[in-house]
């Protein structure tokens, strides 16, 4: 390259690159043109320093006015007696001024208005500064977290970063967002890793920080953990320490985030004193379908969905029913279900004689195989509740009803969920042929999830079940990939009450009932893929307070804490919280997901309707809290086992060793090995912990109300 092409080549790069220099180049340009002017005015002559002095002008003065105003030869020439080199000389300068000066500067103002806007369009143009909320990446769960976050305050501001076209980034939020909200949302460019980007968008002063990412990307999970380091490798250089206050980090697959619930691997983020929440996608909607029971549409957020309680009117302790969760499948969806199913669908009629688990049923044409990963996943459940499975793929395969019950002992299968996993075609005679026995069955509360990879298969299997599922109002639920419309119109349209007619002991009777589809309910829509549940946060900040202050497996007494101010109990209850390990917090905040049950639970016990909360913050009486303290135990066996740890061998076992020392005991419970881990009736002391909790609803609930 020649010295005159690279001379261009630097031009060119300070004229794009910013406003100043381009101004700096402008008024180089002028000083040249001055000095030029200066020039020709010095070979002029001394006419000019005679005009000037004549017109009470500093000499100086005049070749600028000539380079800067349009008018100046017409103001000071016109009438004066001006001729020969000066008047050359001054229209040379003139000229100058007019075309190339003035030119500029108007060429100038009118590349750095195209420059913002083009800046702006493509999200190089920064604004934002602190009190915002930043989302990394985006996908189809992006709306959803800003809904989300507009809805606790529809004034917060939101930025959002990403690498891809900012200008299809904002037609795309246009469809998502309300149109009154987009003046509080900035999109802007940049590289979630790159920490180079993290100054511009000021992330030390944003309130919260989401990384999302892409999620169908392969490496999504990696990438994110990559971010979450850049960000505490930028904070940490922060000098004033100014950090968020809670990192939300988007999981895509359910091994990853079930590890990051247990491990301290984001220990750097513990430390900065920020605290990292880990989201998934599948168990998100997971806890919308099981604990919050609702969905809002973002076409119409007005119209909220609800979804029914799987458990029917409630369990009772006498009840003969056992709650059955049956799933299509073995995609994400239903194994993210299934597992969340198991950690909060607990029931009082299980320690009664009858002993009535929560069963959980996979239908899948690959099921050994799929039962070996599901088992391997949760190998320490597993070691204790033997698995249930049939091979139902031929023709003539017959489902034994002997085969489900596991007998229960002090050793093994003294779990109240059980899974079962059944090989075969569901569209097969025999499993259509069980689908309808187990819908007629009045001893179990049936929901169906239909949960394949492909949209249109679970839409078709949805639309023609056996006849018995709707006549007897089986809840169906269909994943859907993006809209919910076709299912909810289909629902809303056989809502309706019709006249059946039938014919019983001679004489024809009537009643009223909904129509075939006035039971499905549409689930996974990517709109609504992000949701929180602040009020079971603080709860199970309330829940860890109370177990920090036990003395003797006993909660501090309600007069101590109706004596304390509220402020002061949530300030130790915050402290407190900061101190916990992941796994800790976890179990803290299954204990809170779980109220939603055992409150429809107390309900029931009550003779009340499950939505109907007017007693809930009424004292429990010793009836109610002997039910609900088995429920909470036999709940967290489950928690514990499906969060990695596993119950101790005979050489561990505080149960059958006295000299187990305190300090040993909690150093094997790091270590993920719990000696407490038994049925309800064979732990010692200890158990009156669950008496407390089952006791201290009410307060918890008052406490967050």
């Amino acid at each position: 390259m020649n010295k005159r092409r690279k001379f261009l080549l630097h031009l060119d790069k300070a004229l794009s690159n910013s406003l100043g220099r381009q101004i700096l180049i402008l008024l180089v340009l002028l000083a040249i043109m001055l000095a030029v002017s200066y020039l020709f005015m010095a070979f002029s002559g001394s006419d000019w320093q005679r005009f000037c002095h004549d017109k009470d002008l500093k000499t100086w003065l005049l070749p600028l006015y000539l380079l800067i105003d349009p008018n100046a030869l017409n103001t000071l020439y016109i009438g004066g007696n001006v001729h020969g080199w000066m008047l050359f000389a001054s229209s040379i300068t003139y000229l100058l001024g007019m075309l190339v000066f003035n030119g500029l500067i108007i060429g100038v103002i009118n590349n750095a208005i195209s420059n913002r806007v083009e800046d702006h369009h493509d999200g190089l143009t920064h604004y934002l500064k602190s009190g915002h909320y930043i989302i990394m990446g985006y996908d189809e769960m992006v709306p959803s977290i800003i809904n989300d976050i507009f809805a606790k305050n529809k004034n917060d501001d939101v930025l959002l970063m990403t690498s891809a076209d900012v200008k299809k980034i904002k037609e795309k939020l246009k469809k998502s967002v309300a149109k009154k909200q987009l003046d509080h949302i900035i999109v802007n460019y940049g590289h979630r890793i790159a920490n180079e980007y993290y100054s511009d968008i000021h992330l030390e002063a944003a309130v919260e920080v989401f990384i999302a990412g892409w999620r169908s990307q392969a490496s999504h999970d990696a990438v994110n953990v990559e971010c979450v380091d850049s960000i505490c490798k930028y904070l940490k250089g922060i000098p004033n320490g100014q950090k968020p206050k809670r990192i939300t980090c988007v999981f895509e697959d359910i091994d990853t985030y079930a590890a990051f619930k247990t491990s301290e691997i984001f220990g750097e983020v513990k430390d900065l004193g920020i605290e990292f929440i880990p989201y998934n996608f599948y168990t998100g909607w997971a806890k919308q379908v099981f604990v919050n029971r609702s969905y809002k549409e973002k076409s119409n957020p007005d119209n909220e969905i609800q979804y029914p309680a799987v458990y029917g009117d409630g369990i009772v302790p006498d009840d003969k029913r056992h709650v059955h969760l049956v799933f299509v499948g073995t995609t994400n969806f239903a194994v993210a279900f299934a597992m969340e199913a198991a950690h909060l669908l607990h029931f009082p009629n299980f320690e009664h004689d009858n002993k009535k688990r929560t069963r959980i049923t996979f239908i899948e044409k690959n099921a050994e195989e799929e039962m070996r990963l599901f088992k391997t996943r949760n190998r320490h459940l597993f070691d204790i509740q033997e698995e249930i499975y049939h091979d139902m793929s031929e023709k003539d395969s017959e489902y034994k009803e002997n085969d489900v019950f596991k007998q229960y002992d002090d050793g093994h299968n003294f779990l109240d969920v059980e899974f079962e996993f059944i090989k075969g075609d569901v569209y097969s005679d025999n499993i259509q042929e069980l689908l309808r026995k187990w819908a007629c069955d009045e001893n179990q509360c049936l929901s169906v999830f239909l949960a394949l990879s492909v949209q249109k298969d679970n839409f078709v299997m949805g639309m023609n079940m056996p006849d018995e599922l709707y006549d007897r109002n089986i809840p169906i639920f269909i994943r859907q990939d993006r809209a919910d419309n076709f299912v909810t119109n289909l629902r809303n349209a056989d809502s309706k009450k019709q006249t059946y007619s039938y014919v019983e002991y001679g004489e024809v009777e009537h009643i009223e009932r909904k129509g075939r589809y006035a039971n499905i309910y549409p689930f996974g829509m990517d709109d609504m893929a992000y949701c929180t549940d602040e009020r079971a946060f603080r709860q199970a900040k309330l829940i860890n307070y109370l177990y920090c202050n036990c003395s003797n497996n006993r909660f501090p007494d309600m007069l101590v804490l109706d004596s304390m101010s509220k402020a002061t109990i949530w300030k130790e209850a915050d402290k407190a919280w900061n101190g916990l390990r992941v796994a800790e917090k976890w179990s803290n905040l299954y204990c809170a997901y779980s109220l939603r049950c055992k409150l429809d639970s107390l309900r029931a016990m009550r003779g009340l309707k499950i939505d109907d909360d007017s007693h809930d913050q009424y004292p429990l009486s010793q009836e109610e809290i002997k039910e609900i303290a088995a429920v909470e135990h036999n709940r967290w066996n489950v928690e514990k086992l499906l969060m990695g740890y596993r119950k101790a061998k005979s050489n561990e076992d505080k149960y059958e060793h006295d000299n187990f020392s305190k300090q040993d005991i909690k150093g094997n419970k790091k270590l993920f090995i719990h000696h407490d881990i038994r049925p309800f009736e064979k732990l010692d002391a200890v158990k009156q912990l669950d008496f407390e909790i089952a006791k201290y609803i009410p307060w918890i609930l008052e406490m967050t109300e």
